[in-house]
């Protein structure tokens, strides 16, 4: 269940060659391996060492079970958040021209119901991310989400930020759910703002 370090050659031919990280090597290192779990730093050894490396390299070393479930399930979603499949227009009647049903199965009135009329009190499932990223709750009108939308872009646009990529990540994200929750609060919020 350990992450591999990655085989990465160094790239540019007219660096000067680093030194084996091993001690007392005297190759070249040209395969970086990643120093910590958060896989900004590297260290770079020759073949041998990179392969002796990796056999040792566990991810997930040193941290608890709760730790590495959080790990798993974030990396399943690419670190971005998620909403569950199949939700989304979930609020939406079924236009019956538009799907062939010669059973009548999707006209029901009982599944078209049952998505229509959430509780008012709890945020629809497909709406909860959203809603906690950006820091809101249930039930929602265009005015708060228009203005909490606006805060939050102004502090996380890479141009605030000096083009810091972490913040312009952050802000698709505020995007995504803006535009989500728009859509089920209405259409009179305007359109999102986009990194540049």
């Amino acid at each position: 269940m350990a992450r591999r370090a990655s085989f990465q050659p160094q790239t540019d031919p007219k660096a000067p060659p680093r030194a084996c990280a091993a001690p007392d090597c005297g190759k070249h290192g040209e395969f970086r391996a990643p120093k910590d779990r958060e896989l900004r730093e590297y260290l770079w050894f020759c073949l041998e060492h990179v392969r002796e490396y990796n056999s040792r390299w566990d991810f997930y070393r040193g941290m608890g079970e709760a730790d590495i479930e959080t790990a798993l399930r974030s990396d399943t979603g690419w670190q971005r958040p998620t909403w569950p499949l199949g939700r989304l227009g979930g609020g939406t009647r079924i236009d019956p021209d538009l799907v062939a049903d010669p059973l009548g199965i999707l006209r029901d009135e009982v599944l078209n119901q049952k998505r229509r009329n959430p509780p008012r009190h709890e945020a629809p499932p497909e709406l909860r991310a959203a809603l906690g990223l950006l820091e809101l709750s249930w039930p929602l009108d265009a005015v708060t989400l228009k203005s909490r939308y606006k805060d939050l872009a102004k502090r996380y646009h890479p141009d605030t930020n000096g083009g810091d990529r972490s913040a312009e990540e952050k802000l698709k994200d505020i995007n995504r759910a803006y535009s989500l929750l728009r859509q089920r609060v209405g259409r009179e919020v305007s359109q999102p703002v986009h990194a540049s």
